[in-house]
């Protein structure tokens, strides 16, 4: 369920401008060389990370997906999460939030998962799916407490095959978790997106990535039917 509009070109603009979105050469956790990098973490300030859940919610939002609450996975979807209720409460949507531990507690309160209890449909929010590992996790730990995870929403699908236990599949981690969980996958953007982007790009040396853009896209995407 990408965002195949504005949205998208807004948010990958929005995200190139703030380095987010890097061009050149790089090396992906699946070993393939890539000519451009998507890393959340960059947005690392106030201003940028207020714009970002802006974009979640105006995705959330317009996906229909119907929801009593969100979940953060450690470590990034923790606080986007937290951003992201502000977010929705500023617009007059208040929810809770909740998110998990990498080890549980052994003292206090005790237990993986802290914030408001987890009950009803809950959306998982995170900034890519690389191999789906943190989301496998997080619908288990929804389930066992009898709460339904009803969809995640990340920032970038990148379109491409996943890589999973040294084996590369031929659907998108996206479309293996979709597959997997019975979940959908919201995106406010896709590799599409910022092709397209690149396609109108007014300044040349942004334009001249397309080509390899392209190329990459060639070599490593996935039919987006194929979910």
């Amino acid at each position: 369920m990408p965002q195949t509009n504005q949205l998208a070109q807004d948010f990958v603009r929005f995200a190139v401008d703030s380095g987010v979105i890097r061009f050149g050469h790089f090396v992906t956790k699946a070993g393939r060389e890539s000519p451009y990098f998507f890393n959340a973490g960059l947005f690392d300030d106030g201003a940028k990370l207020g714009r970002l859940v802006g974009f979640y919610a105006d995705a959330l939002l317009a996906s229909g997906v119907e929801f009593d609450m969100l979940f953060g996975p450690a470590y990034k979807g923790i606080g986007l999460a937290a951003a992201l209720a502000v977010e929705l409460a500023r617009r007059g949507r208040n929810v809770p939030f909740a998110y998990n531990r990498k080890e549980a507690k052994d003292h206090g309160e005790g237990g993986t998962l802290v914030g408001a209890p987890v009950r009803g449909r809950v959306v998982i929010v995170d900034d890519v799916i690389s191999a789906g590992t943190a989301i496998g996790e997080s619908v288990r730990l929804l389930r066992a407490a009898n709460a339904e995870p009803a969809a995640v929403l990340i920032a970038l699908d990148r379109q491409e095959k996943a890589a999973i236990d040294g084996h590369t599949l031929e659907l998108s981690a996206v479309q293996h978790v979709q597959r997997s969980h019975g979940l959908p996958v919201v995106s406010i953007a896709n590799l599409d997106a910022l092709l397209d982007m690149l396609a109108s790009a007014r300044d040349n040396e942004l334009a001249g990535w397309l080509p390899q853009v392209r190329a990459y896209r060639a070599r490593y995407g996935v039919d987006a039917a194929a979910g």
